[in-house]
């Protein structure tokens, strides 16, 4: 498998995450995820990326656009949500991915509850940003856009 020579870079999103604005604002800001698009596409552009967003509450959902990105992208930066603790299925098809991975989580999970501290992603991902709230996927997108030119 070889990676695209496109500069496309694919953001996942988990479970809930369509609630960001209006789901526990104390924690996971008031931005919304069409608010995170936007500006993930804007940044992209002067970053000289492509930039395509996806959400699923359903793990099968993300685990067949890892899969698809695998012909479409570049990199990958993907909040796996709740299933960063559980999903050996979506380590599994990041594993498959020949691309850069970054994970991102809004909150600091470390600060979090005790089972919120293991990232089965983790395993797969090449950088991991935490705790930076959205402001996380535009320091993945600055972070993925030097990854691809050393690639």
């Amino acid at each position: 498998m070889t990676r695209p020579e496109n500069h496309t870079v694919h953001i996942l999103n988990g479970p809930n995450l369509n609630l960001l604005g209006k789901r526990e604002p104390g924690i996971y800001g008031a931005r919304t995820l069409a608010d995170i698009e936007t500006d993930s596409i804007a940044l992209g552009r002067d970053l000289g990326l492509e930039v395509a967003l996806f959400q699923s509450n359903h793990e099968g959902g993300i685990v067949d656009q890892i899969q698809a990105a695998r012909d479409a992208a570049a990199g990958l930066i993907i909040n796996p949500a709740a299933y960063t603790h559980t999903s050996v299925a979506i380590l599994d098809a990041l594993n498959m991915f020949d691309g850069p991975v970054i994970e991102v989580h809004i909150s600091q999970v470390h600060k979090r509850e005790s089972f919120r501290h293991h990232s089965y992603v983790s395993l797969r991902a090449d950088a991991v940003i935490a705790g930076c709230g959205t402001q996380g996927y535009m320091l993945a997108l600055r972070h993925m856009a030097e990854l691809l030119k050393t690639a």
